[in-house]
């Protein structure tokens, strides 16, 4: 069996793999930037369904989708609709909070 060594990409984990292939691409690193808000709301999403214990389906069934649309929202690449945060939250048993904040750190928050 061939010893594996951080020059070999077979058997890494897939933070190094990212973190490897961010240091060599540019449009690598952009396209994370671009993702990480995506990504956020995904793991949001997905951590509060755990708390209540329910599975992608039965949140699909609570905001009247598809599990697989769930699925998307859980991966992470995909943008999500004003609407269906809202649709999200209710599902979820929680608040959608939308604001902007300023390169200063000024925050201004609705909640929907």
């Amino acid at each position: 069996m061939p010893t594996r060594t951080s020059e070999n990409p077979v058997g890494t984990d897939a933070t190094s793999g990212r973190r490897r292939r961010a240091q060599r691409s540019a449009e690598y690193r952009a396209e994370e930037q671009r993702l990480a808000p995506f990504e956020q709301v995904a793991r949001m999403v997905i951590g509060r369904r755990i708390e209540l214990k329910i599975t992608q389906e039965e949140l699909a069934e609570r905001m009247g989708t598809s599990a697989s649309a769930i699925s998307r929202i859980e991966s992470g690449q995909h943008a999500t609709s004003v609407r269906t945060l809202e649709r999200l939250a209710e599902a979820l048993e929680a608040k959608l909070v939308v604001g902007f904040e300023t390169e200063a750190g000024d925050r201004e928050l609705v909640t929907v």
